[in-house]
C-alpha cells in the first residue's frame, strides 16, 4: 500500500530529463519527433495492407495529405474544448492553445477529423473510403502506441501513485496539485502503448481468419481500443472535465465504442464478406 510519504524506487521508469534539443535556433522537440514517426510507420503499414488487398498504390499518400492534417486539428481542438480550462480563464493564455508542441491531442478527435480528411482525399483520387479505413487499422493502432511515447517525453498523462516495480517516475515540477508528496506512479503511456500494440495484432489476425471488409476492421479497432482506453483513463490523475461524475473521456469511450459495436454487428448481416470495390466508378448505382 501506498503512503501519504514521498518513496523513491531504484527500479522505476525514469522520465527524460529533456525533451527539447537545439540546432542553432531550430528546437527539434522530442514529442514532434514522436508523432512524425507515428505517421510514418502508419503510412508504411497502411500502403502494404491497402495495395495488398486490392487498392491503387497511388491512393494511400493521397489521401494521407488530407488525413494527417485534418487528424491533428481535429485532435487538438477536441483537447481544447474538453479541457478548456487549461486554456481559458483567470490566469490562463488563450495562445497557448496553439501550442501543440507541449502535448495535447485527443484521439476522438483525431478520428473523427482525421475520418473527414480521409474521405475529401479518397474522393479526389477516386477510391472507396472502407477499404482504405480497413487497411490504416492496424496501422493506426501501432501510430497510437507509438505517439503515447510523446506522453512520456513530456512528462504528462501519467496515473495514480504507485510503488509497482514498473512505476514511472516524475519529476516534482509536473506532479499534479495533491500529489506533491509522490514520486512514481503508473505508467499509462505504456499502458496504452502497450494495448494498442495487442489492439494491432489482434485486427490483423481477425481480418484474416474471418475476412474483414465494409469497414468493420476499422471498426474492431475502434471497439478494442475504446476498451482499453476506459480503464486506462480511469488510471490517470490529470485534471479532467467529468460528465455524471466519470471522466469525460471515459464516457465518450464508452459510447463509441457501443457504436462501433453496433457497426460490426449491422455491418456483418448486411454486408458479409471482403470489399470487392476500390474505385468509385466502379460502385454500381441506383
Amino acid at each position: 500500500m501506498i503512503g501519504e510519504r514521498a518513496f523513491s524506487l531504484p527500479g522505476a521508469i525514469p522520465s527524460p530529463s529533456e525533451s527539447v534539443w537545439y540546432l542553432g535556433p531550430v528546437p527539434f522537440r522530442a514529442y514532434a519527433l514522436i508523432l512524425v514517426a507515428a505517421i510514418i510507420v502508419a503510412y508504411i503499414i497502411t500502403n502494404r495492407r491497402y495495395v495488398k488487398r486490392g487498392g491503387p498504390s497511388n491512393a494511400t499518400l493521397d489521401i494521407a495529405f488530407w488525413a494527417v492534417p485534418f487528424g491533428i486539428i481535429g485532435g487538438r481542438v477536441y483537447h481544447v474544448l474538453t479541457d478548456y480550462q487549461l486554456y481559458f480563464g483567470p490566469g490562463r493564455d488563450p495562445l497557448d492553445a496553439l501550442k501543440i508542441w507541449q502535448g495535447g491531442l485527443g484521439i476522438w478527435g483525431a478520428i473523427a477529423f482525421g475520418a473527414l480528411g480521409a474521405w475529401v482525399g479518397a474522393r479526389r483520387c477516386g477510391v472507396t473510403l472502407p477499404p482504405f479505413a480497413d487497411a490504416l487499422a492496424p496501422g493506426l493502432a501501432v501510430a497510437q502506441a507509438i505517439g503515447r511515447w510523446g506522453n512520456w517525453a513530456n512528462q504528462e498523462l501519467f496515473g495514480r501513485p504507485t510503488d509497482l516495480p514498473w512505476a514511472l517516475a516524475i519529476d516534482a515540477r509536473n506532479r499534479p496539485t495533491g500529489f506533491e508528496s509522490f514520486e512514481t506512479f503508473h505508467p499509462t503511456f505504456l499502458y496504452e502503448s502497450l494495448w494498442c500494440l495487442g489492439v494491432a495484432i489482434f485486427i490483423v489476425w481477425a481480418d484474416r481468419r474471418f475476412k474483414l471488409g465494409h469497414g468493420r476492421a476499422f471498426a474492431l479497432y475502434v471497439f478494442t481500443y475504446c476498451l482499453g482506453r476506459i480503464w486506462v483513463e480511469a488510471l490517470r490523475i490529470d485534471p479532467a472535465n467529468t460528465v455524471f461524475g466519470l471522466r469525460i473521456n471515459v464516457l465518450t469511450a464508452a459510447l463509441v465504442g457501443l457504436g462501433a459495436l453496433a457497426f460490426i454487428l449491422m455491418s456483418a448481416k448486411l454486408r458479409p464478406g471482403p470489399d470487392t470495390v476500390f474505385l468509385r466508378e466502379q460502385v454500381k448505382r441506383p
